[in-house]
């Protein structure tokens, strides 16, 4: 069973190793930036646990508006305590894990708990592989994103929340 839970600062050394699993180099967010990101928005860090470690993880500044710019990668200081929407910056399991449904049950979680907390919605950028995965959570391909992260081509995706 994959139990999802809060992170703790003893879970950064963990989360940055598997970011680097998931992600080119060019791309992964380096510890030193996890533990800025972390000081910040401690609140917006979720891990996956299985095997009495941490397999997965999720994590995303708050932001006033249905963008994510590059920004916000660089600078954990842009993260908006009551911003609209929630930002997810990566997302990764180690490999060991994959094709078990634990990228689906974070990003579900991350669903539920920016829900909870009010925020209109959640933004990404994804490649176009991933294009598929997001949208069974319902998250709207906005189109090719003027994001230049790790130099890669990014896909911005927007899942607009509905609240009772």
């Amino acid at each position: 069973m994959t139990a999802i839970r809060p992170a703790t600062e003893l879970d950064i050394d963990r989360i940055a190793a598997i970011e680097l699993m998931g992600f080119p180099q060019e791309e992964a967010a380096s510890l030193t930036s996890f533990q800025q990101r972390f000081a910040s928005f401690p609140e917006c860090f979720f891990v996956a646990m299985k095997d009495d470690q941490v397999v997965g993880h999720i994590n995303g500044c708050r932001y006033h508006a249905p963008e994510l710019p590059d920004i916000l990668y660089a600078d954990a200081r842009q993260h908006q305590q009551d911003g609209a929407y929630q930002t997810v910056f990566g997302l990764a399991v180690d490999p060991h894990y994959q094709h078990q449904g634990i990228a689906h049950q974070l990003l579900d979680h991350l669903i539920a708990v920016s829900k909870e907390r009010g925020a209109k919605g959640l933004v990404l950028t994804c490649k176009d592989p991933l294009v598929g995965f997001y949208e069974q959570h319902g998250f709207v391909c906005q189109g090719v994103s003027s994001s230049t992260h790790g130099g890669a081509i990014w896909n911005d995706m927007l899942l607009e929340l509905e609240h009772a």
